[in-house]
């Protein structure tokens, strides 16, 4: 695929990376900005068996979409330990996404500050993100087309990147916010998705301590190269486009998906993913 390397500093001050990256919307990577928190050396897969193995967590898997799930609904749930030695074991599907474990464990907080980026950052919010080796989220872009800094812990993790330029390419799911869940953006097939070829986008392997910045709206694909766990801050949508488009999201897109597939069941997945294929290739 046509990707660039994402740039990495080793870290910035706040006026280089507003100058550099917030205002022309281009990610980057910072390599040693979080040594002083104490997360930094503690956050590691054991640490959160003990403080919080007891409690049950949403898990998700590579499943297609189903007319049957609500938005962003688990597929399974396990105690927090039991999947952690899951993922010690073997690898695994299951993925815990968008847990905000600060409200089941509120001693985090102590681990961590929120950094002073230049941008108002959602403190009620952080998420986490937990994977086993192998295991990836379908490209997708953030409902909210947020500003998000994804500080990663233990590990190893791939990321690709694509603006929303690159719409036009990537087999975008109409009223949704996903690709087409059969393309394998880790090895594509350029015969079946002819298209993807003219997307331009970026790519990176996150290592314990680093932060990936992505820009408003950003298309992420994430894949677990080993067992590990992320977080997510994130500030709300600049660009005035970009903040009407997550309003429309959060008002009528959501709902008016989830109308249609009470009325027209599977029948409205199927049509969903022809209609990405078919406009996709109209700009063959």
């Amino acid at each position: 695929m046509n990707l660039q390397d994402i740039p990495r500093v080793k870290t910035i001050t706040k006026a280089d990376f507003l100058n550099h990256y917030f205002k022309p919307q281009k990610p980057v990577v910072i390599e040693r900005f979080i040594e002083d928190w104490p997360a930094y050396n503690s956050w590691n897969l054991e640490y959160f068996k003990k403080i919080g193995g007891d409690l049950t967590v949403p898990l998700y898997d590579d499943r297609p979409v189903d007319y049957k799930d609500g938005f962003n609904e688990p597929h399974a749930k396990m105690k927090l330990s039991e999947y952690i030695d899951l993922l010690k074991r073997e690898p695994t599907k299951y993925r815990i996404f968008l847990w905000n474990a600060l409200k089941e464990i509120p001693q985090l907080q102590q681990d961590f500050t929120f950094p002073d980026f230049g941008l108002r950052l959602m403190k009620g919010i952080p998420m986490l993100f937990f994977g086993g080796r192998d295991s990836y989220t379908f490209m997708h872009y953030d409902i909210d087309l947020a500003n998000i800094f994804h500080f990663h812990f233990e590990g190893k993790k791939e990321c690709i990147l694509f603006d929303q330029k690159q719409n036009n390419y990537l087999y975008k799911i109409p009223h949704s916010l996903i690709t087409r869940e059969d393309i394998d953006f880790n090895n594509p097939d350029f015969e079946k998705w002819p298209m993807l070829k003219k997307a331009k986008g970026y790519k990176t392997e996150l290592n314990h301590g680093e932060v990936l910045y992505m820009p408003e709206g950003y298309w992420h694909y994430m894949r677990y190269v080993t067992p590990g766990f992320s977080m997510s801050l994130r500030a709300i949508a600049r660009n005035p486009k970009n903040f009407s488009k997550a309003i429309y999201n959060l008002l009528f897109m959501r709902s008016f998906d989830n109308v249609m597939r009470r009325i027209k069941g599977q029948k409205w997945i199927d049509w969903k993913n022809e209609q990405a294929i078919v406009r996709t290739h109209k700009h063959l």
